[in-house]
């Protein structure tokens, strides 16, 4: 059996009880999946690869290294997506700039009044990381709180589209990723999670929360079986924006 990424942290009861339980099946693709990509930019990516704890000096909320593997498998996902005309729909943050509605963000983090430099500060820290920048025709949800669902549009682009599923990228996965695959699968909506197209800031929160993504709402594949799965889609399912007057 292949190795999974949860594997080292799970103890003997774990694996015993999962296998007495009979969670963790495969769920299965559906027929008409829309891609999500979820805050995959520059606050949580930072600007360059290098690692996390020197990155977190100019981003404070980077994900560091992990970020940039991550980064690549996504943009193949959404390559082979575009091909196939699947919607791609993202997913990033939005605030006031006296940042007054960050809300309950404030509450868990000492660092959250600080505003750390940048050496690039041409780059809006909210904006999708250039190696797997928006077109024209994707969409895209501007949020406050994790989940992509939660007070945005994201449900009734989904109903407009006829989509059956998601395709989830993104990070954090602990965080924004698992928030709206729990929404997604409350919406009854078949979820694949990419887990080399995911990542967090720590290694057991990411590890722990694909586990247990995958045991109960998801179905956590390796981003290569999923460009197999959009390779097997007919082309042209979707009534996508026309993208006409739209920057990118």
């Amino acid at each position: 059996m292949t190795e999974r990424v949860w594997d080292k942290f799970l103890t003997h009861r774990d694996k015993a009880v999962l296998a007495a339980t009979g969670y963790g099946a495969f769920g299965g693709f559906g027929k008409r999946p829309a891609i999500l990509v979820v805050d995959v930019n520059y606050a949580f990516a930072g600007d360059r690869p290098e690692p996390i704890l020197e990155s977190v000096k100019r981003w404070r909320n980077s994900c560091g290294e992990s970020a940039w593997p991550a980064i690549a498998a996504i943009k193949r996902i959404i390559a082979a997506g575009r091909a196939k005309g699947l919607p791609v729909i993202y997913s990033t943050s939005i605030s006031r700039t006296d940042r007054w509605d960050d809300g309950g963000w404030a509450w868990k983090n000492t660092r959250s009044g600080e505003a750390p430099p940048r050496v690039n500060t041409d780059i809006d820290p909210d904006d999708i990381v250039a190696e797997i920048a928006p077109m024209p025709r994707d969409l895209m949800i501007r949020k406050q709180k994790p989940s992509a669902f939660y007070g945005s549009n994201l449900a009734s682009y989904l109903v407009l589209l006829g989509a059956d599923s998601v395709i989830v990228t993104g990070t954090t996965t602990s965080g924004c990723v698992r928030a709206t695959v729990i929404d997604a699968f409350s919406l009854n909506y078949r979820i694949a999670i990419a887990e080399d197209g995911c990542f967090d800031r720590t290694e057991a929160s990411h590890a722990i929360n694909l586990f247990d993504m995958h045991a109960k709402y998801a179905d956590v594949v390796a981003s290569d079986e999923i460009l197999t799965y959009i390779a097997t889609l007919p082309a042209g399912m979707f009534d996508l924006p026309s993208g006409r007057g739209a920057k990118g």
